[in-house]
């Protein structure tokens, strides 16, 4: 006998009850967010989902539904001829669309006709999102958050992958969001994700932690990159005692020249970037920055870009903090066993 199961608990540990977490949503409803883990089988293309659309409004629901069960139809059987042909008897798959509505019922009851014990996530992505958005915007308990402060080049992210690896918790907002945090942090056109996926990624992740316990946050403006971070995280972080990283300028410029080392190595990047900061810097000052840079003077590049842009933004930052930093953090050089030695006293 077929068997459908409703879910509407998306804990990580129900949801680790099934085999796979099918989005049968189009590839663009999917590029834009997801269920953490879920794999894209659309039972209508982004070209398909447009024209049914466009004949319910225009036309009448009955057709639409006609011609878009038809499609819905044929596109499940071709899911079922590939991807989904070696799945074994036992195999359990969870189901969802975009409110657990037509297209997910029509994949759901044909697997659970195949013999498939499925699961069918009631109001569909948008449970999920409800609870993302209820997380991360609505809830106004404060995190325990710990904020690695310092200015640019001390090596910030280093040290946050320190403290992970010595089992201490993170939230890598730079790492989510796919960005540096910085005119010289985009790492190329569209390589950041979606909104809602950025914040779902960080739900997730806090959906993992201890919040009895710190978690470790590097210090980010509200914006990474083009992506905004959530109320509740931002909150948490204006209100977290700051952990100062200090470290010399040589070396720190050195670290700088190694951390972005992708950017250097493409001249036309790095110009971009030097203009991004036209407007804040003089005319006179983003030509000599191009000339270092086309001369592959980079050391000497970022030591002018600490000293001239970005440690006077990180010193007017502070002044709009009176706080004191809970603890201080002084390196003398950016190697592995400088940032591993670092994390280990901060967690002890």
């Amino acid at each position: 006998m077929p068997y459908l199961e409703t879910v509407t608990d998306l804990s990580p540990e129900n949801l680790a009850r099934y085999d796979a977490i099918i989005d049968v949503r189009s590839p663009a409803e999917f590029a834009d967010d997801h269920l953490p883990g879920a794999i894209s089988l659309p039972v209508l293309s982004n070209d398909e989902r447009a024209i049914v659309g466009t004949i319910y409004k225009q036309e009448s629901p009955f057709r639409a539904n006609r011609i878009g069960g038809a499609i819905v139809a044929r596109n499940i059987a071709g899911h079922l001829e590939t991807a989904l042909a070696d799945k074994p008897k036992s195999w359990r798959p969870l189901v969802y669309c975009w409110r657990g509505g037509m297209r997910s019922n029509a994949m759901a009851t044909i697997l659970s006709s195949v013999g498939w014990p499925v699961g069918i996530v009631k109001g569909g992505y948008k449970t999920w999102r409800r609870e993302v958005v209820a997380g991360l915007e609505q809830d106004e308990t404060l995190l325990p958050i710990r904020l690695i402060d310092g200015q640019t080049g001390t090596g910030k992210t280093a040290l946050l992958h320190a403290i992970a690896e010595q089992g201490g918790q993170v939230i890598d907002l730079e790492g989510i969001a796919n960005h540096r945090g910085s005119a010289f942090g985009d790492f190329g056109e569209d390589t950041q994700p979606a909104q809602r996926m950025f914040e779902t990624d960080l739900w997730q992740r806090l959906r993992q932690l201890d919040l009895s316990k710190p978690i470790y946050v590097e210090a980010e403006s509200a914006m990474v990159g083009r992506r905004r971070v959530p109320r509740r995280l931002w909150q948490s972080m204006l209100a977290a005692p700051r952990i100062e990283v200090h470290m010399p300028a040589k070396a720190r410029a050195d670290y700088l020249v190694g951390a972005y080392a992708d950017i250097i190595s493409d001249a036309g990047r790095l110009a971009a970037a030097i203009g991004k900061l036209k407007g804040l810097q003089s005319k006179e000052t983003i030509e000599a920055w191009l000339a270092l840079a086309s001369k592959g003077n980079f050391p000497e590049l970022a030591r002018q870009l600490m000293e001239l842009h970005y440690d006077p933004l990180y010193a007017r930052s502070r002044k709009r903090r009176e706080d004191k930093p809970e603890y201080v953090i002084e390196l003398v050089g950016a190697g592995e066993e400088d940032f591993k030695a670092a994390a280990t006293a901060l967690l002890a």
